[in-house]
């Protein structure tokens, strides 16, 4: 008989129990439906540099595999001296938190790994009793951990070998330092400090809260495109006035093509109904293998946030589409810095344009009906409730923190009418002028998206309202189409019939 190849993750170092666990591995991570079969980049580079004892800094893009890199060999030394409080992982996400501790879990089941996840959101003292409960790997947001810190003494980090700080160029940028300074006061100074990004920044490692070894290991993935190949990015022009249209057409569309496809709708608010709809705290983190496509309903503000967006999907290999909606030019300036970020140009997504405008009075109306019962069911109290429910829990003084949230909110929203101030600078702009001039937008009628076409809107509006207060007028063509499933329409108008 030949001999069986030696499998990838063996070459690298791992014992073999730890292979054989990974065969078994289905849809996690970089698994196919037979497995993990092959180790990714980052995992080559990195699992080596980490069992051979070195600190560790590695980037690379959403999607590559980076918890396996840090969880495996952790694992692996775990086994060796299976000790509680082996290991701390620091977090920015309560998604990131769970998905973290699943796949130490699954990889580490053979031993009988224990995880212990803090991040909130369940009671504090339910926390500190699973802390006590001598875990081996602790996945922690920062804040909660800390105060855990501070406020008792009845598990303490000094058998901790392991330091991970993930999403590493969020949690060392300055937000989390006070709560980092306390956390670094409790670890032992004799450790391995592993940080993972999906950028490499020069601040990592010259962090004054957890310092690196100046030997360390540092791997960052090399490629001008900052996403994956089979990532399909698309964009869809649109007027200031008709995006949920075009959301709803596009989506329409697609779903004719693709029943069953899981799809994620980015927005930058939170108030929304209907499909599955998450502001950017769901872009990071959240591993959901089966996502297809990824639509950002607003463009996102920054293009890190547009890379961890279309993240979501065209996960380890897989294939999928991202379609962004932007306003025609208003937001060119925001397209731009996105293509420039990504080193790749978005291509057009064809819709028919003549159906967004049959659904403009069904979508409007049914939006505003939804704002309707979103106000009626004190969205905005429950909401202030919940966040002095959370301050509280903090031991804040909720009303010093309501007063400071709404001169937050303030803040955003001066800053927000200058950043559109900024671009419609820009539209005027020379640079502006250059990417109109990009073939993508030459034979695009460019009159039909300015303000002046806000006329055309409020007639529109004007008919849509007439239409309402008179059943028998109604056109058909605003009627929609029935579909397999009545559950998957996404509005209808219901008029009844006066005799």
């Amino acid at each position: 008989m030949l001999k069986s190849e030696a499998n990838p993750f063996q070459l690298l170092g791992l014992r073999p129990w730890l292979v054989k666990q990974l065969r078994k591995l289905d849809f996690l991570a970089n698994a196919t439906s037979t497995g993990l079969k092959e180790a990714t980049p980052i995992q080559r580079n990195c699992i080596p540099a980490i069992l051979e004892g070195k600190d560790c800094i590695g980037a690379a893009k959403t999607g590559s595999g980076k918890t396996f890199a840090f969880a495996l060999p952790i694992l692996q030394k775990l086994s060796e001296e299976p000790v509680s409080h082996f290991a701390l992982v620091l977090t920015p996400t309560h998604e990131l938190a769970y998905q973290i501790s699943e796949q130490f879990l699954v990889a580490g089941q053979p031993m009988g790994v224990k995880v212990c996840v803090v991040s909130g959101g369940t009671d504090q003292i339910i926390e500190a009793q699973k802390l006590m409960q001598r875990p081996h790997i602790v996945v922690a947001m920062p804040g909660r951990l800390a105060d855990h810190l501070t406020g008792c003494d009845t598990f303490s980090f000094d058998n901790l070998k392991f330091l991970v700080v993930d999403e590493a160029d969020r949690m060392l940028n300055g937000d989390f330092d006070e709560s980092l300074a306390i956390i670094e006061n409790s670890l032992p100074k004799a450790r391995q400090n592993l940080y993972f990004s999906a950028t490499m920044k020069d601040f990592i490692k010259e962090s004054s809260i957890f310092p690196i070894r100046k030997e360390c290991f540092e791997w960052s993935q090399e490629s001008q495109v900052a996403t994956v190949e089979t990532l399909d990015q698309r964009y869809l022009l649109c007027a200031n006035y008709d995006r949920d249209m075009v959301l709803v057409e596009a989506l329409r569309k697609y779903r004719e093509e693709n029943e069953t496809a899981n799809v994620m709708i980015f927005t930058n608010t939170k108030k929304q109904v209907r499909t599955l709809i998450a502001t950017d705290v769901a872009a990071r983190g959240l591993d959901i293998p089966s996502v297809q496509l990824v639509m950002n309903h607003h463009l996102p503000r920054t293009p890190k946030e547009y890379i961890h967006r279309v993240g979501r999907t065209a996960r380890a290999g897989r294939k999928g589409i991202a379609i962004s909606i932007f306003r025609f030019p208003r937001d060119l300036e925001l397209l731009g810095q996105i293509e420039n970020a990504i080193n790749t140009k978005l291509t057009e997504h064809p819709i028919d344009q003549r159906m967004v405008e049959r659904i403009f009075m069904q979508v409007n109306v049914t939006r505003r009906e939804s704002e309707i019962q979103l106000d009626n069911n004190d969205f905005n109290e429950r909401a202030q409730n919940y966040r002095r429910k959370q301050w509280i829990v903090e031991g804040k003084d909720p009303d010093e923190m309501e007063n400071l949230y709404k001169k937050q909110q303030k803040d955003k929203i001066r800053e927000l009418k200058r950043q559109r101030k900024e671009r419609l600078k820009f539209t005027k702009s020379k640079e502006s002028s250059k990417l109109m001039e990009d073939e993508r937008f030459k034979v695009i009628d460019a009159e039909k998206f300015q303000s002046g076409k806000k006329k055309s809107k409020s007639k529109l509006d004007e008919k849509s309202a007439s239409e309402v207060k008179k059943p028998k007028r109604i056109d058909k063509r605003f009627q929609l189409s029935s579909s397999k499933n009545d559950n998957n329409k996404i509005a209808s108008v219901k008029v009844k019939n006066s005799k």
